[in-house]
């Protein structure tokens, strides 16, 4: 697949497959497109947290809010946990000088690589900012700010590739 491919491919998923584990090998290859993501300095001012199973279910349910938003994530087998970290000081200073908090486009960065690398692997994914970022990082045990969580898995048969329209 190249680039063009799996933009038109990647969509947010509203149904997965629950039957369907992601395999380890297929998380791996996410996890070192992730890693080699770009961000400012080199600084990766954030975290990622991979949650299976029961801690699956409870991130995911904690996206959930406003009478049933994102009620389709708990089927999910496999989350990510994006925390913001602090930022080194050579991109600490560069963001002073600029004005400019240069997490917010790193975790962007990151999040189109994870999911483009998803697609790639013949997953689905969803994208979630909504959430409860008090009940996650007690979940996962981390006190830092969780910014995003991206659901992963297989889609259901009936969730087919919806026309973009931009």
């Amino acid at each position: 697949m190249n680039f063009t491919e799996i933009a038109n491919a990647r969509q947010s998923c509203r149904s997965y497959d629950e039957t369907r584990e992601v395999e380890q090998e297929k998380l791996d290859t996410i996890l070192n497109a992730a890693r080699i993501a770009p961000s400012a300095c080199n600084s990766q001012p954030y975290h990622i947290t991979v949650c299976r199973g029961e801690i699956a279910t409870k991130v995911e349910a904690a996206t959930q809010g406003l009478g049933g938003m994102n009620k389709f994530a708990v089927q999910a087998p496999v989350c990510l946990v994006i925390t913001e970290e602090p930022y080194p000081a050579t991109a600490a200073a560069g963001a002073k000088v600029m004005g400019t908090d240069y997490r917010s486009i790193d975790m962007g960065i990151l999040t189109a690589y994870i999911t483009s690398e998803a697609t790639a692997q013949g997953l689905e994914s969803c994208i979630l900012g909504w959430v409860d970022k008090k009940k996650v990082a007690e979940i996962i045990g981390n006190d830092k700010p969780a910014r995003i969580v991206i659901t992963l898995g297989y889609p259901t048969a009936d969730d087919k590739l919806r026309k973009k329209v931009r």
